[in-house]
């Protein structure tokens, strides 16, 4: 399971280059308070909990629960 903390995220999409099963992408629709578009998962049930998402992160915005 992966937590992100919205409101730290600045978009970077450093971990959605890091999910090996793309399950991670910018939100299109939603800004956080910073005026960037927070990363989100698509599919929890899919992660695997590799936590490579998680150590790319340059904010330590992302959890991962496996």
């Amino acid at each position: 399971m992966v937590v992100i903390e919205e409101e730290r995220c600045k978009g970077c999409a450093l971990c959605v280059e890091a999910c090996p099963h793309s399950l991670l992408m910018l939100s299109e629709k939603e800004m956080n308070k910073g005026g960037y578009h927070p990363v989100v998962c698509v599919s929890q049930p899919d992660c695997t909990g590799c936590a490579l998402c998680a150590e790319v992160c340059p904010d330590i915005c992302i959890e991962v629960y496996r």
